[in-house]
């Protein structure tokens, strides 16, 4: 099992690597500052997505973005 600051660290890479230092910076503040409940925005997001079609899509990111 990774650490809290691992798992800190791996998703800032992650978000810098995805939106670029600024908006990885804009994206934190916007979550902070909002009422932001992220357990009801990914069942909102993924709501009208079956189990099949966001594993295919997972699985498609991970062929067009292997881990280095």
């Amino acid at each position: 099992m990774i650490t809290d600051q691992e798992i800190r660290l791996n998703g800032m890479r992650t978000l810098i690597q995805a939106l670029g230092e600024v908006q990885a910076e804009r994206f934190i503040a916007l979550i902070q500052r909002d009422n932001f409940d992220y357990t009801q925005w990914q069942q909102d997001l993924f709501n009208e997505m079956s189990v099949e079609e966001l594993s295919l899509q997972a699985q498609n990111h991970v062929e067009e973005n292997p881990p280095q």
